[in-house]
């Protein structure tokens, strides 16, 4: 299985992927996290990553593109896994589709109203969640990222749910529609 999860920032992506990968037994990738473990260890990568995410900005794609082409070749990650802020350009979506083959790639949109993505962010407390960094990020997501549903809705790849729901609801609702692409539980 192999699944990226798409959605705006605070749609719930890398809980609901932490769940599924966790349920079926596969990597649960996050260049998010990633990228913060970098900055927090001073990496020349994470300096450059975090003055960029501390604009509201997305990282450049190259950087990116080598961080996730050199983890998907990790040992863990043969059987499937869950890709968690990556792609979110339509370069990025291109190079994976490339480094794929096209095989077997699904795509998972949390749709969730600004408004509500505008409070769960500043209630998680980070530093570089202030009101208008996330506006930003917003508006980011909207002009870079939102052109992947189109990207994977054309290759009939595209799966959207609800995101504006109980994390169980989603959670199942997740399960069932991905369930034709799981392994045997």
């Amino acid at each position: 299985m192999q699944l990226i999860f798409l959605g705006p920032p605070g749609a719930g992506k890398g809980t609901q992927a932490q769940l599924l990968a966790a349920f079926w037994k596969i990597p649960h990738i996050s260049t998010g996290e990633i990228l913060r473990a970098c900055a927090i260890a001073k990496t020349d990568l994470g300096l450059k990553a975090q003055a960029y995410m501390d604009r509201g900005e997305l990282v450049p794609d190259r950087v990116l593109m080598d961080m996730v082409q050199e983890r998907l070749k990790e040992p863990d990650a043969s059987d499937g896994w869950i890709l968690d802020g990556f792609p979110r350009t339509v370069p990025q979506a291109t190079f994976l589709e490339e480094l794929l083959d096209g095989g077997g790639l699904r795509a998972v949109n949390l749709d969730v109203p600004d408004e509500i993505l505008v409070v769960r962010l500043l209630a998680r407390g980070r530093k570089d969640d202030t009101e208008e960094t996330i506006r930003r990020r917003l508006e980011v997501y909207r002009e870079q990222t939102a052109p992947l549903i189109g990207f994977y809705g054309d290759r009939n790849q595209l799966i959207t749910v609800d995101g504006d729901r109980s994390l169980e609801t989603v959670t199942v609702e997740l399960k069932k529609l991905l369930e034709p692409a799981s392994p045997s539980l």
